[in-house]
Formats: C-alpha cells, sequence, structure tokens
C-alpha cells in the first residue's frame, strides 16, 4: 500500500481515536484477554487528546492513504519517547508501521535526539526490534478499568541515535 507520511492536522483527530480503538480491538485482542483488550481501548477514546499534544509540542505524524484519510500514526515527545504507534486493522502488515518509525527516527535525529524509546506492546514489540530498538525489559502493571485494576504488560525498548 503506497502511503504518504504526514504531519498531524486537526481533521485528522476523530480518525485518529477511531484507529486507536480498532487496532486494539483487533489486533491487540490477538495477544491480550478481553479484560486488557476493553481497558486498553478505553483509555483512548478522547479525540480531543491529539490536539492538545500536537499543541504541547509533540510531533503526530500520519500515514495517509490516496484519499489522505489516516490510516496509521506516530507520536514522538520531544524528549524522544515515542507513545504511541497504531496502525488501522485494514492497513496492518504493509509496513506502514516501519515507515512511521524511519519517519519519527529521521525527526529525531532533525531535533538533535540521541535516543528513542517506547513501550511496546506485545504485538508491536516484533515492528520496533525490526526497526532497531533494542529489549530493556518487561513492564507489568495495571489499568483501571470498569472499577478493576486489570494487569497488562508492555516492553520497554531503546534505539540510540549515536
Amino acid at each position: 500500500m503506497d502511503a504518504a507520511i504526514r504531519l498531524f492536522r486537526e481533521d485528522d483527530a476523530a480518525a485518529l481515536a477511531a484507529l486507536t480503538v480498532a487496532a486494539i480491538r483487533a489486533i491487540g485482542a490477538r495477544a491480550y484477554s478481553p479484560d486488557q483488550v476493553a481497558g486498553w481501548a478505553a483509555r483512548h477514546t478522547d479525540a480531543a487528546r491529539f490536539c492538545t499534544r500536537a499543541k504541547a509540542g509533540d510531533t503526530i505524524l500520519v500515514a495517509a492513504d490516496g484519499d489522505d484519510a489516516a490510516c496509521a500514526y506516530a507520536v514522538l515527545e520531544p524528549d524522544g519517547h515515542l507513545d504511541m504507534l497504531y496502525c488501522h486493522p485494514d492497513h496492518a502488515g504493509h509496513g506502514l508501521a516501519a515507515a512511521l518509525l524511519a519517519a519519527a527516527e529521521q525527526q529525531a535525529r532533525a531535533a538533535g535526539g540521541k535516543r528513542l524509546f517506547t513501550e511496546a506492546s506485545e504485538l508491536a514489540r516484533p515492528v520496533f526490534a525490526r526497526a532497531g530498538y533494542v529489549l530493556l525489559h518487561r513492564r507489568d502493571f495495571t489499568i483501571p478499568h470498569a472499577g478493576r485494576a486489570i494487569a497488562i504488560h508492555n516492553y520497554a525498548m531503546e534505539k540510540l541515535l549515536g
């Protein structure tokens, strides 16, 4: 699939929120329990936070299809933290995550960054590894959902840009 990587626009916000929830529900369900997926997805429904993050200085890179519709995205914070990397399930497996990681790395290097780091899900971990990120450790934690603490995990990973 051909996709152009561009910067976030405010009119992308609703699509990115919907894309995130769709990815968690469809792709996340391959490695996480229904309770974990429900708790994880519930944390990502607020479209306005994309605008807030962009205005606060985060770089949101969007992979857009031929109609300029968002089909994947990454959020890079100024300190090199790659906070989010999501691809709509209909577009998964076509290299969009790798293209977004390369664009984020280019952005970080241009800003003088020396390190990128992330907390990758079970399913994103191999994508980050292929892009040169090194596993630091597994992170086990809980997220609040429906009045309970839901146990979940991800992986701390980093890539030195030296």
